[in-house]
């Protein structure tokens, strides 16, 4: 079964596990002084009057419980069950946020990529000619050559002003220059293959096709690298920041630490009790403020019902937004507006619910920094955005596994 189907239907799995769960706590006869749990749509239980909690009338069972309320005898209330066909609690809360996987890359430089560049091309040449049997003529390794250059832009950057600034030019079209031989070699060896036999250009094919992409991949490189260094164009279009995991993007989040981000956004969704409802890698990042109906959306498409509150940071905030979630059904909408210069404004957001909404917001927050250490999602292993989709949706499940286990666990008597 693919990460779709399993993905899909993890809800399902968590209805059948909960039934078993609950019938096993409850007691199929009635007792004197214990609670009844009504057939309502958001309770579990199969029957209206006759099946019963193992609860005395003096006992209450939290939020980390497996109901959140208990009643008395011949009363009918409604009773919520965590890990239920809904994941439905009492407000039914959502908390939209965004955060960056990174791929698994060395932080990027010109001078880097160049090297890079240079040695996957050549291995790749020496790996074509080693199974054809030869080449007319011989494939030249100038890693030697490019390895000193790299070593002396990185001991250049150490001299400020004019000076420094002459001679890490010099050295970069040095750099350059052995590169722009390197793809020309490339595209010799190409030719060269092509011109050979059926049977001897078969072995080589897969190699050709990694080449002919690599040396693509490098002309990009030694474009943006002329434009910044020569022109002092740092807002390339379309900047490549790795060879191996090309689809890598720079995103600038504002964290004073890490200004530089380099890999997916991530948006989470997450409702009462840490479990996380649905979420989505960006091929390209949108803005924040372009996430939050669709969020909307999808828990409603997931849960079937609109969440009656939604928490996010200020990045979410717009005027439509707010109206918009508002029409979807919601009833409170906790985002802050930090451009306002509105006293009405101000006073909204200082009523009571929309602060609690707030609190509850950098409450999870944590739920961020917890999947990051402990399930790997602060940097992918895998590779390519298919590989980068697969690595945070294994570990959203596992999260997710945890914390049902933990709330399905029986309390220690």
């Amino acid at each position: 079964m693919n990460l779709e189907k399993l993905y899909r239907n993890r809800h399902e799995w968590a209805n059948s596990r909960a039934d078993r769960e609950v019938h096993r706590a409850l007691q199929q006869k009635p007792a004197e002084g214990r609670a009844t749990v009504a057939n309502t749509q958001d309770s579990t239980s199969s029957s209206e009057r006759d099946i019963f909690c193992r609860l005395t009338r003096n006992r209450y069972v939290g939020r980390r419980g497996l109901f959140a309320a208990y009643e008395q005898v011949e009363s009918i209330r409604r009773a919520d069950a965590i890990g239920s066909r809904s994941l439905q609690s009492r407000q039914h809360t959502h908390y939209v946020v965004g955060s960056v996987v990174e791929s698994n890359i060395h932080y990027p430089t010109d001078s880097g990529l160049l090297n890079d560049g240079a040695r996957v091309l050549t291995r790749t040449m020496k790996k074509m000619e080693q199974k054809v049997g030869g080449l007319k003529r011989k494939v030249r390794n100038r890693m030697r050559s490019v390895t000193k250059k790299v070593i002396a832009i990185g001991l250049a950057l150490r001299h400020k002003g004019t000076e420094g600034e002459l001679k890490r030019k010099r050295e970069y079209r040095q750099l350059l220059r052995l590169t722009r031989q390197i793809l020309n070699d490339s595209r010799r060896v190409l030719q060269e293959v092509e011109t050979l036999p059926v049977p001897r250009r078969r072995g080589v094919r897969g190699l050709g096709e990694r080449l002919e992409t690599v040396a693509d991949q490098v002309r990009r490189v030694v474009k943006q690298t002329k434009a910044r260094v020569f022109a002092g164009l740092t807002q390339f279009p379309d900047k490549l920041v790795s060879l191996f995991e090309p689809h890598t993007e720079i995103i600038r989040k504002g964290k004073s630490g890490k200004p530089n981000e380099f890999g997916k956004l991530v948006e989470l969704q997450e409702a009462e009790n840490q479990i996380i409802t649905h979420y989505e890698v960006y091929e390209e990042r949108p803005s924040d403020q372009h996430l939050l109906l669709p969020a909307v959306e999808a828990h409603r498409r997931k849960l079937g019902r609109v969440p009656g509150w939604v928490a996010a940071d200020a990045g979410f905030y717009s005027r439509a937004n707010e109206e918009g979630a508002q029409a979807l059904g919601v009833k409170y909408v906790s985002i802050p507006n930090r451009n306002t210069r509105s006293e009405e404004r101000r006073r909204h957001e200082k009523q009571r619910w929309f602060k609690k909404g707030q609190k509850w917001r950098t409450g999870c927050e944590g739920r961020i920094s917890v999947i990051k250490r402990r399930h790997g999602l602060d940097r992918c292993r895998y590779h390519g955005l298919h590989g980068m989709r697969r690595w945070v949706g294994l570990g959203v499940i596992a999260d997710n596994l945890m914390n049902l286990g933990r709330y399905l666990a029986p309390e220690p008597a």
